[in-house]
């Protein structure tokens, strides 16, 4: 069944190499594979993110991926290092609201971070 399989995040950029600069030089994702199309980087467990070359980009505005992690103010502390801008939001009509980059959902704490081509990615830590 696919619910047991790992999967793989396709993320679409006009500019590998700004895209390049941001996963693996802001992020710090290590490249597994590289062409003049695609690039693809290992992230936790077998999951990889892929960014293809694309002539028009994203075009939509919501999440497109996020990571699961076990200390979100410590990974926060980190890509901000890095000069990572973390998102704010003040969205009353979606119940949605960010304290110094962090939103509490009841269930999580969740951050966002954009990509340079507009690819919204979110950062989330499960409450136990």
């Amino acid at each position: 069944m696919l619910g047991d399989h790992p999967i793989d995040v396709v993320l679409l950029a006009t500019d590998l190499g700004e895209s390049k600069e941001f996963y693996a030089g802001k992020l710090g994702l290590e490249i597994l594979t590289e062409s003049e199309n695609e690039i693809t980087y290992k992230c936790g467990g077998d999951s990889r993110l892929s960014v293809t070359k694309s002539t028009t980009g994203t075009a939509d505005e919501q999440t497109q991926a996020g990571w699961r992690v076990d200390d979100l103010a410590a990974e926060l502390a980190e890509l901000r290092s890095r000069g990572v801008e973390i998102q704010e939001y003040d969205m009353p009509e979606m119940g949605l609201k960010t304290v110094d980059g962090v939103a509490d959902l009841g269930f999580a704490l969740m951050a966002w971070i954009v990509d340079p081509h507009g690819n919204a990615l979110a950062i989330l830590q499960l409450r136990s």
